[in-house]
């Protein structure tokens, strides 16, 4: 015999669900975001956890502080006002899934959530800023944050890379589930 727990029961009788519209597992958590110290900023926090390597927080820190302290020099505003507006300008709008229909897998535009997309930001900065040629990582950072402001850089280019694959297969779009 079959057993079945009384919340089962519960989703089946009083929330007219059925068995394939049941999530094979629960949903996952979202943590709370924690800002920094210094600027008292979500985003900040957000870019020092991803800059962050083996556990070195303090050291990541002090990259993503030198950074800004460059953009402010160069730049003649405020740093955080400058990251800001580099991932304002970075983060992608749409970007392409696969999806498998009939044995033909599809690139599929779908929209990009606002989390996803801030996360997807801080990656491609981070990642570009690792392959430029300064001295230190914190003025490689300045630099692709600083360009990025200006719409330019390798990050911008890879958004409008995500945005014109988007638009290459937006006859596709029928397949979005």
């Amino acid at each position: 015999m079959i057993e079945v727990s009384i919340t089962t029961v519960w989703n089946f009788k009083y929330r007219n669900l059925k068995e394939e519209d049941m999530p094979r597992r629960k949903a996952a958590v979202k943590r709370e975001r924690i800002a920094d110290y210094k600027f008292k900023d979500l985003l900040a926090g957000q870019f020092i956890s991803y800059l962050l390597q083996r556990g070195k927080k303090s050291r990541a820190e002090s990259i993503f502080y030198d950074a800004v302290e460059i953009l402010a020099k160069k730049s003649g505003q405020p740093g955080m006002n400058v990251v800001k507006k580099a991932v304002d300008n970075v983060h992608p709008i749409l970007e392409v899934k696969p999806r498998r229909v009939g044995g033909a897998t599809y690139q599929v535009p779908v929209e990009v959530a606002p989390d996803r997309s801030i996360a997807l930001a801080l990656k491609w900065i981070i990642g570009y800023s690792k392959e430029k040629s300064e001295h230190s990582m914190a003025e490689k950072l300045a630099a692709e944050l600083l360009a990025a402001s200006k719409n330019e850089g390798s990050s911008i280019k890879k958004r409008e890379d995500t945005h014109k694959m988007a638009e290459a297969n937006k006859a596709f779009a029928h397949f979005r589930w």
